[in-house]
């Protein structure tokens, strides 16, 4: 197959939930972890931070990535969607994943994909997963692409969690309360693992501090540890300014935002 091809064929796994609605959400990550076995557990060959929520974690996901390869890790970069690209979804120190590995890849382990059924997100998330192991990344940001508890990429061990603000999104799936909807995110919390919350939300903070409280995780809510000041500057720049409530230090951010 050429890349095009390949492509046609990720995508005629995608689940069809404006057809079947959440009938199409699997109920467990047997696909993934079958993926997982199958290409020797890449996913247990880098470091990490997991990345949920309704609105913010797709920035969030960029900037940690950038702030971390400025630093001079090999950072890799998982997201979704793409706006234009498929190989937009994983990156290497901001490079996107060469068209041939992706040829490569699909047609190397395609028969025996087709044996487990994975979806156009497993096949993704094996993808993303066996790109980083052997780009041998220091560490790797990965976005969930649906919820948190069920999602494919939910099979980590990461260093950290991040969960960023939570609204009504895919409530079909999720759930049709926030209470819910924060319960399904909340399911990327693991044990003896930090979490970092982005703020309380009066009517689902005790979601968080519950599981995390059963995991044995220390949490941090972002809202208590910082004050921010945004200020639009011209054209994409924002300034932001963080304040540390404990002593009143703070930083300077320049930022260019879509």
């Amino acid at each position: 197959m050429n890349y095009s091809a390949t492509l046609n064929y990720l995508y005629e796994q995608l689940p069809m939930f404006h057809r079947i609605g959440a009938a199409a959400y699997k109920a467990d990550l047997d696909n993934t972890l079958a993926i997982c076995k199958f290409l020797k557990h890449p996913e247990k060959k880098f470091k990490s931070v997991h990345v949920a929520g309704t609105n913010g974690k797709g920035s969030t996901s960029h900037m940690l990535a950038a702030v971390l390869q400025q630093c001079g890790y090999k950072t890799g970069l998982y997201t979704s969607p793409h706006l234009l690209d498929f190989r937009e979804r994983i990156r290497v120190n901001g490079k996107m994943i060469p068209k041939k590995y992706i040829v490569d890849f699909v047609e190397e382990h395609k028969s025996k994909f087709e044996k487990i059924q994975p979806s156009f997100f497993e096949w993704t998330v094996g993808l993303a997963f066996d790109f980083f192991a052997k780009e041998k990344v220091d560490i790797a940001i990965i976005e969930t692409g649906l919820g948190g508890r069920l999602d494919s990429t939910n099979v980590i061990s990461p260093l950290v969690s991040v969960i960023t603000n939570i609204g009504y999104d895919h409530m079909n799936l999720l759930g049709d309360t926030l209470e819910k909807i924060a319960g399904e995110k909340a399911g990327i919390i693991k044990k003896k693992t930090p979490v970092v919350i982005s703020e309380r939300q009066k009517e689902i903070q005790k979601v968080f501090i519950k599981k995390a409280k059963k995991e044995n995780a220390e949490i941090i809510f972002a809202q208590d540890e910082f004050i921010s000041f945004f200020h639009h500057l011209k054209n994409r720049e924002a300034e932001i300014c963080m304040v540390k409530k404990s002593n009143g230090d703070f930083d300077v951010f320049k930022l260019d935002l879509l």
